[in-house]
């Protein structure tokens, strides 16, 4: 079963994010820039741009402040990036991901400023978060101790997951939110966010299909766990009744205790679990080690904060149904 949900209140968020859009520019009666008649849209990384380009279509310039191939977590703000924010005319961003982008946002002029993590609701997860979790819980409940001491779901919490991008329906909410905020920043076009959001949203609604459809019934014992290389995929973990195993923290640079990696061994070869999971933009190395050691084999699981030539697929939905594939794989399919 999946991991109850535990909400944070958002209402101290939203309001200085898309339900802030009472500050919007006067100056244009479109809100858009005057050079090229298009609404000037700064995204904090990849899934923001992704949500802005589809949103948007022709009538947004949308400038990515993370670079192809660049972690963004430990993102800087350069000069030159403050002075793009200072001339945009909305920020599309995701508190709690990016500090240095937070921090940019927050001290610039910009009229509207979305921050997408007042846009669906949002939760702590540590390394362990799904079914097994769960399991892990009620084991410490009924016998006062942990079946994998410290790092169960509900003991070790490292904050609030910013990784919602990586569950298609709480992406899903968030493009109907950001379609919202362009729609009021820019209304000459309105109709056209309006249709364009839709039909994002019906591509997610199908995304989210074929991940229910395709992990419902697999090979894996239950709780149909997985192991990554650091916590993104908690989300994703508790939408499709499955249990995510993170080596480190939602820190992808985080390094994992001799003991965290131990009872990772142990925990694998309890359960059945025959895939340690990897990413592109964050070395592979401790990953491949625990691997090597366990006897498993290894394959990528993209957190998809970036596109690069390493990526499997061209796109959002064309990486997530990559994942999805490599689920498949690695829990066995029916």
């Amino acid at each position: 079963m999946n991991v109850r949900r535990r909400l944070i209140p958002t209402a101290a968020l939203a309001s200085a994010t898309v339900l802030g859009l009472t500050a919007l520019t006067a100056c244009s009666s479109s809100g858009a820039d005057d050079k090229d008649g298009k609404l000037d849209v700064v995204a904090s990384f990849y899934p923001m741009q992704y949500l802005a380009e589809q949103i948007g279509g022709d009538h947004v310039s949308v400038t990515n402040l993370t670079e192809p191939g660049q972690e963004p977590h430990d993102l800087d703000i350069p000069a030159k990036q403050r002075g793009q924010l200072e001339e945009s005319d909305v920020a599309l961003y995701l508190k709690g991901l990016q500090p240095a982008v937070d921090a940019a946002i927050d001290q610039s002029g910009i009229e509207t400023k979305v921050d997408a993590a007042a846009l669906t609701s949002m939760e702590k997860h540590g390394t362990e978060v799904g079914g097994h979790a769960d399991e892990h819980d009620e084991h410490k409940d009924e016998h006062g101790e942990e079946g994998h001491e410290g790092h169960g779901h509900g003991h070790s919490h490292e904050g609030s997951d910013p990784h919602i991008w990586l569950d298609p329906v709480k992406y899903a909410e968030v493009a109907e939110g950001v379609g919202k905020a362009l729609e009021k920043a820019d209304p000459d076009h309105a109709s056209t966010y309006k249709k364009n959001t839709a039909k994002l949203v019906k591509k997610l609604d199908g995304l989210n299909k074929r991940f229910e459809d395709g992990l419902k019934n697999t090979k894996a014992p239950a709780p149909k766990v997985f192991i990554t290389t650091h916590a993104a995929f908690g989300y994703l973990a508790e939408r499709y009744g499955l249990t995510e195993e993170a080596i480190s923290g939602l820190d992808p640079e985080g390094e994992p205790s001799a003991k965290r990696v131990k009872d990772l061994q142990k925990m694998a070869k309890a359960d059945g679990v025959t895939t340690v999971f990897y990413e592109t933009l964050v070395s592979d190395e401790t990953a491949k080690t625990l691997a090597k050691d366990a006897g498993l084999k290894t394959d990528v699981l993209d957190p998809i904060e970036g596109i690069t030539g390493k990526s499997r697929g061209d796109d959002y939905i064309e990486v997530m149904d990559s994942n999805l594939q490599a689920l498949r794989k690695a829990l066995g399919t029916k």
